[in-house]
């Protein structure tokens, strides 16, 4: 069973990321407020939900939400200022545009930057420990899911409706054979080091 909070009374936030060890496309991040006492069967492990669930849920937690919010941060963002740097932007531009100012972060992870005066926990595998979130990885999940779909009607030698933009070997295959789009992160190591020594 997941938790409904860290401590009781408290307005908690939870944020998650999506799309941090992916080879293209923009990294995803969702804040969540949920009721305090909030409880729904299919919210209870994220990691174990079919895609077709993650899509069935997201819905019902932003009607259920007290508040919540997506923050992006661009592949020219992320090369500038490393992933780890990105990932942790994106989480505060999604608690940035809450409608209401949490009390305290749950962030997913072991890293974080004090945001504003907000204080903040990490939760190394949170999404599997709080409800709130759990619920951020859902919605960081399925948005990045539908714009790396919108990427792959541009460009879609790059399989990224199945890959999503993850280091698959036909993903870097076909950087191989096609060369990078400007939605490659440039600072990522992009074809296979492998491939290299058959030259």
């Amino acid at each position: 069973m997941l938790l409904p909070y860290m401590e009781r009374g408290r307005i908690e936030a939870g944020c998650d990321e999506a799309g941090r060890g992916c080879l293209s496309g923009a990294v995803f991040a969702a804040a969540v407020i949920l009721p305090q006492d909030y409880h729904h069967p299919l919210l209870n492990d994220s990691k174990q939900l079919s895609e077709k669930q993650r899509y069935a849920l997201r819905p019902v937690i932003e009607q259920d939400a007290v508040a919540w919010a997506v923050g992006i941060v661009t592949p020219q963002e992320i090369d500038k200022i490393n992933i780890l740097n990105a990932s942790i932007l994106a989480m505060q531009r999604a608690v940035e545009q809450l409608s209401i100012t949490p009390q305290h972060l749950l962030i997913d992870g072991n890293r974080f930057k004090p945001y504003k005066d907000i204080p903040h926990t990490c939760v190394i595998k949170g999404d599997g420990k709080y409800l709130s979130i759990a619920a951020a990885s859902i919605l960081a999940k399925t948005y990045r899911d539908d714009y790396m779909l919108q990427l792959h009607n541009l460009h879609p030698q790059y399989g990224w409706d199945r890959n999503k933009g993850y280091p698959t070997q036909e993903h870097r295959n076909a950087i191989e054979r096609y060369g990078t789009t400007p939605y490659h992160r440039q600072s990522f190591r992009l074809t296979d080091p492998q491939l290299k020594l058959f030259e």
